[in-house]
């Protein structure tokens, strides 16, 4: 597996070793030994999986200590553009966000530690996600923030008339106007 790092320190793409032939492919998508060795210590407990179709925008969504989760994210059939803002405030990169494409072709993924909000926009007719969690939904503990801050600049690469969002991810507040958030403190392993 090769491991690629972004511009936000900790967000990491997973791109593993594709064997084909004519008879289709294989691939490890998960080793918790190799993950420890080359991305963190972490042990995922829940496995989500979600479908949705072109247009959908999932997000942004988290989850605030003491339920705070990590997701490793993949796509088992389609295309997204999946997407990481830094929501730890003291953290040199507050803010900034990372896009990545995943697709069922580049069998990508993307590790997202805790302290960042995440989601994804379908870029494809139909998307299947997948996504291991370190820590249990908790809903009293979720949090979000605007899919559309334009303090964030997140080019969702969906025309703005063929969006597609919950009753819910229309309502979240800006990050500069989020009360909760993290403290890069908090997030100390």
């Amino acid at each position: 597996m090769n491991i690629e790092p972004t511009s936000i320190e900790g967000v990491v793409i997973l791109e593993p070793r594709v064997f084909g032939d004519d008879r289709g492919y294989f691939f490890e998508s998960f080793s918790a030994a190799s993950f420890k060795e080359h991305v963190c210590a972490t042990d995922f407990v829940q496995d989500n999986e979600s479908y949705s179709r072109y247009g959908v925008i999932r997000g942004l969504h988290f989850q605030l200590p003491p339920y705070a989760q990590s997701k490793l994210v993949r796509v088992v059939r389609g295309a997204v553009l999946d997407v990481a803002v830094d929501i730890r405030r003291g953290s040199k990169t507050f803010g900034q966000h990372v896009a990545v494409e995943l697709s069922e072709d580049n069998h990508r993924q993307l590790f997202i530690p805790r302290g960042f909000a995440h989601g994804f926009s379908v870029l494809s007719p139909e998307v299947v996600f997948q996504y291991k969690c370190d820590n249990y939904y908790a809903p009293q503990s979720e949090g979000a923030i605007a899919w559309d801050d334009p303090d964030l600049a997140i080019d969702w690469r969906i025309p703005a008339d063929q969006v597609n969002l919950s009753e819910k991810d229309k309502r979240h507040p800006r990050l500069k106007e989020a009360e909760r958030l993290f403290d890069i403190h908090d997030l100390l392993y």
